[in-house]
């Protein structure tokens, strides 16, 4: 992991978000941001200063500056002119595609090694996560390991939102109708925040979420724990979780009913052109 200076440190100390990163994802992003920073600074700072010392220099005050009332066309400068950002812009652009291809959402982390799965549904105003190989589902916080690939899968149950763990990196989208991936890993135990990064309503305030990365031993006293207690989220349970409103107090249910997550997307899914339902919807749109 690249050391940065001390300085620099002491001022991220403070922060908790995309530049105080604790996964790999995270670091990436931050890398690649401070790059393209850098690479930008290499050219605006020597403009400014060019540009105050041209002001300078060519001061009406100063006899030694030459004026060239006639000067039409230089292939030298014409050749600065468009090369010096030509190069910048690939140069740039070539970072930002091979450091975006590395971190790509649907790109595994660890291929070959089988990560946590979760399924994510965004609901009105609140997230909903199902642990499918554990059978167990949260509501309003979110739990994992360290050290461990996590694999998301995300939908809606209505409008698009945006899931969003700052410190983890990496927000998507969530579409009904549709499947989004995203594949993270916290390096560091501890709370992070998780937001929705898209406005979807009156509620999008409290649409937020913590999420709490436990050493691996402690995650698996948690599943222990949470497993067959509570309550249980079948299809009537997840109706009334689903009905827009401020998100309850965060919770646990220790049982999920079976293929629940895509039950759900395949309810938000629009039907095919022309079967009846469409038209029966178009119908009653219409009326």
């Amino acid at each position: 992991m690249r050391r940065w200076p001390v300085s620099l440190a002491i001022l991220l100390s403070g922060c908790s978000g995309v530049l105080d990163p604790r996964g790999p994802v995270g670091e990436s992003e931050r890398l690649i941001l401070f790059d393209a920073l850098a690479i930008m600074l290499a050219v605006a700072i020597p403009t400014i200063v060019a540009t105050l010392a041209f002001a300078w220099w060519f001061r009406a005050s100063n006899p030694r500056a030459f004026y060239w009332p006639d000067w039409e066309f230089s292939g030298r400068l014409e050749l600065i002119v468009w090369a010096i950002p030509a190069l910048v812009i690939t140069f740039l652009g070539g970072i930002a595609w091979f450091g975006s291809y590395a971190v790509d959402p649907f790109r595994p982390l660890a291929p070959g090694i089988k990560p946590l799965e979760i399924e994510v549904v965004s609901l009105d105003w609140k997230w909903l996560f199902i642990y499918p190989d554990e059978g167990l589902a949260s509501i309003g916080t979110l739990t994992i390991p360290t050290a461990r690939n996590v694999h998301f899968r995300l939908t809606s149950n209505g409008v698009m939102n945006s899931f969003f763990v700052p410190q983890l990196g990496s927000q998507i989208y969530a579409m009904a109708g549709m499947i989004s991936q995203l594949s993270l890993k916290a390096d560091v135990p501890g709370t992070y925040r998780g937001i929705s990064a898209q406005f979807s309503g009156a509620g999008f305030p409290d649409m937020h979420f913590e999420v709490h990365a436990l050493e691996s031993a402690d995650f698996g006293h948690w599943l222990e724990d949470a497993r067959g207690k509570g309550p249980t989220l079948d299809a009537a349970s997840y109706r009334q979780l689903a009905k827009p409103g401020p998100p309850p107090t965060a919770q646990v249910y220790g049982g999920v009913e079976s293929n629940l997550f895509n039950t759900i997307m395949e309810e938000t899914q629009a039907p095919p052109a022309g079967d009846p339902a469409a038209a029966g919807a178009g119908g009653a749109g219409g009326g």
